[in-house]
């Protein structure tokens, strides 16, 4: 931001941080960054660009784009999605409410050849909204998946009633 000249005290680093993150966990580059009248989001933009610009320089790559750079090979290079989706026959994510559009976009490229996938998830116990979990990916994963049984397993054998009657208030 200090190369970029643009004032900390009005734009927070902490929060370019965490849209950047945001925009990678829903799989939007730099360029596709919408822009809003907001000038602040005009910077958020220019940050997000000239960072990715830097990490390219150092051949790096930050925790966002492990995902997001994963989902853009296997959608451009048929041939390295056909070798993990025979790779990973079977596909199970463990806390599914917890997880990102990257995320889902990842094993739904994964598991679409065999359609083997298994997930596994309460979204009473989502807590990861703060850091891009859409609850969505649960909540709809019969749509997605039309061919998929569900099967919730309602009884709780690790807390009492009296427990489970002061969660649930």
């Amino acid at each position: 931001m200090k190369e970029l000249n643009i004032d900390e005290k009005r734009l927070q680093p902490r929060a370019v941080a965490n849209a950047i993150s945001m925009a990678k966990d829903s799989l939007v580059s730099a360029e596709d960054f919408e822009i809003m009248s907001d000038p602040r989001t005009k910077d958020i933009k220019r940050v997000y660009a000239y960072y990715q610009k830097k990490l390219a320089e150092y051949n790096a790559v930050d925790f966002d784009d492990i995902n997001m750079k994963t989902v853009e090979l296997l959608e451009s290079e048929s041939d390295v999605l056909e070798y993990y989706q025979n790779k990973f026959r079977h596909v199970l994510v463990d806390e599914y409410q917890d997880t990102n559009y990257a995320q889902f976009v990842l094993t739904k490229l994964l598991s679409d050849k065999h359609r083997n996938i298994m997930v596994v998830g309460d979204d009473d116990q989502s807590i990861y909204r703060f850091r891009g979990a859409t609850i969505e990916n649960i909540l709809n994963f019969d749509k997605t998946y039309p061919d998929a049984t569900v099967v919730k397993l309602e009884q709780n054998y690790r807390s009492t009633e009296n427990i489970l009657s002061a969660a649930n208030a």
